[in-house]
């Protein structure tokens, strides 16, 4: 009996979502093809019919919001519009939110996977750049629809500071084992970026 319309593709959405999952929660080297397709609900056998290597799919499970229209936001509280014209302060806030500091699994890769994608070879890293990329040109798209003014260089400056401030804030704060130390180290962190892209005053009217 033939298989419905999309089950190929629904069968390697799974496989990518428990890969994303067990590497957030492990790291690459720590999670085996195996386990993967157990948490996936699948056999080891029908792997190698979808990727050629755990590695091919490390790449594909480095997706997030920024490239995935997909990608399912599991942090409960936390709204992201890509449509919306403050997406730059959403972002921010949802990036440097408690929820994503706590939901580890349901992670953005760039926080979660930064240390491995360092020791990886050269397609991962080039997958992990186009991440940062797609976050960087969301930010500054805001950054422009918000203020409509400012040197495009600039903004392209202060949107790459504000992504390295979201990951590098998100990276340090998970380190911590004092949770007050890391959800103030999370509120310096956005406020500063919101300041930097000019959302600021968007973001107190909607948290009134």
């Amino acid at each position: 009996m033939p298989y419905p319309a999309g089950h190929r593709e629904q069968t390697r959405e799974r496989i990518i979502e428990s890969a994303r999952k067990l590497f957030n929660q492990r790291g690459f080297e720590s999670v085996s093809v195996n386990e993967i397709m157990s948490e996936a609900g699948l056999t080891r056998g029908g792997f190698y019919s979808y990727f050629a290597s755990k590695s091919d799919l490390y790449v594909e499970a480095l997706g997030c919001f920024f490239t995935d229209p997909n990608w399912k936001n599991r942090w409960e509280g936390v709204e992201i519009d890509p449509s919306a014209a403050d997406i730059g302060a959403q972002i921010v806030q949802a990036y440097l939110s408690q929820q994503h500091l706590e939901n580890v699994e349901n992670s953005c890769p760039m926080a979660a996977l930064p240390s491995d994608v360092a020791r990886s070879s050269p397609p991962v890293k080039r997958a992990f750049e186009k991440v940062f990329k797609a976050m960087v040109n969301l930010l500054e798209l805001s950054m422009r629809k918000h203020s409509g003014a400012g040197d495009g260089g600039d903004r392209h400056q202060t949107a790459q500071a504000i992504a390295a401030l979201c990951v590098g804030g998100m990276v340090v704060a998970r380190s911590m084992d004092d949770r007050g130390l890391a959800d103030q180290l999370l509120g310096a962190s956005r406020g500063i970026a919101l300041e930097l892209g000019g959302w600021s005053d968007s973001a107190s009217a909607t948290a009134e």
